[in-house]
């Protein structure tokens, strides 16, 4: 089994690939200067808003463009608090719990 990816980006302005499998097309693609691909592109955002009852985030990646990512999108390791965080976020509830305990 043999695959081969092909870049053809002779053009300026268009840039083709083509992934073939045992000499068979498996996938095409092309990109120009007029027409850029947004889906499966990778953007440094924003979180505005965590919308729980969604289970998503919205997101703010530059200028006015605003998006929407579902938490089974985002791997887990991006969105872990930092420990500092963590225990202070521990320590205050706790305080709180001490307090509440009273009558």
């Amino acid at each position: 089994m043999s695959k081969k990816l092909l870049i053809d980006a002779r053009q300026d302005d268009e840039t083709r690939v083509v992934l073939l499998n045992n000499n068979k097309l498996e996938d095409f693609d092309y990109e120009t200067s007029h027409r850029k691909p947004i889906k499966g592109n990778i953007y440094l955002a924003r979180v505005t808003r965590v919308e729980p009852s969604l289970q998503a985030a919205f997101v703010e990646y530059g200028g006015n463009r605003q998006g929407f990512l579902a938490f089974s999108e985002i791997h887990p390791d991006y969105y872990r608090i930092p420990v500092e965080d963590r225990e202070k976020l521990l320590a205050e509830q706790s305080g709180r719990g001490d307090d509440d305990s009273e009558p």
